[in-house]
């Protein structure tokens, strides 16, 4: 029943459309929060931006691709959900909401970001995962507050050394992309907390013993020859973690034969000769 809702709001007309969702909210909701996450939106409502005092906003599952300018008009915004949209680009109004916190811009189709991005100074967490991006825009490095970066399935191939600027990052993610090698750029940040570079193509990995303040780090589905050594008390997830000793990595072909050597080991070994019988 709910997908054959969906479908028939799909052929009411727009403007149809945005009176019968925001037809819920002719006053400010009374915490703040407007939700309209999967109501087929094609355009932003505008009604909405007459709540001055909204702080959530969530537009999710979605069809937009642009916004209005009147968005800046709410400028209490701390929290902003775009996700599972088809924005190209990151709208400029955006941009203008200096007290968000909180950006949820995954699963859309940027390639990059603006650089005014980086007037967002009070932003704490940044989704940008399942997007198009081929590198990490250098503007994320100036966000100096990003505690938490979700940057995971987009193509990224290896990441600026500016980002050892954010003192305050604590969680990156970043499984899912084209990494071949290690961000060296994260052996500079001992003050992350949690790494994750799960489904990658990274073959080698260096010791993070020296990362005082980790506490997690996620390493599986990469063709690694050997496990990230760690400090004691640090949780690591993939081949050869918690159960499993660490390979020597000069023996990392060793074990790579294991199976051709352990045939050999099963193979029937034939009886000692009987000694000579004196007739």
């Amino acid at each position: 029943m709910g997908n054959t809702i969906r479908a028939l709001v799909a052929f009411i007309p727009a403007d149809c459309c945005q009176n019968y969702v925001v037809r819920d909210f002719r006053e400010m909701p009374l915490d703040k929060m407007v939700d309209l996450s999967g109501s087929q939106l094609r355009r932003f409502p505008l009604h909405v931006c007459s709540f001055r005092e909204l702080v959530k906003l969530y537009l999710s599952d979605n069809h937009l691709n642009s916004l209005p300018p009147e968005l800046g008009q709410l400028q209490n915004l701390q929290i902003l959900a775009l996700d599972f949209n088809n924005f190209k680009a990151l709208p400029q109004v955006v941009c203008t909401l200096k007290r968000l916190c909180i950006l949820y811009l995954g699963n859309n189709k940027l390639c990059d970001l603006p650089s005014e991005l980086s007037l967002l100074q009070n932003l704490r967490t940044l989704w940008i995962e399942a997007n198009c991006l081929t590198q990490l825009p250098e503007v994320v490095c100036e966000l100096s507050l990003l505690k938490t970066l979700h940057a995971g399935s987009n193509a990224l191939r290896l990441l600026p050394g500016q980002l050892q600027h954010l003192q305050e990052l604590r969680t990156i993610w970043l499984s899912g992309n084209r990494l071949t090698d290690f961000p060296a750029v994260l052996l500079h940040m001992p003050f992350l907390e949690v790494i994750d570079v799960d489904q990658n193509s990274i073959r080698y990995f260096p010791s993070l013993a020296h990362l005082s303040s980790l506490k997690l780090v996620i390493y599986d589905h990469n063709p690694c020859r050997n496990a990230p050594k760690v400090a004691k008390g640090v949780r690591r997830v993939g081949r050869w973690a918690e159960e499993t000793p660490e390979p020597d990595p000069r023996k990392a072909r060793r074990y790579a034969l294991v199976r051709e050597e352990s045939q050999e080991l099963q193979a029937p070994v034939p009886p000692p000769p009987l000694p000579p019988t004196n007739s």
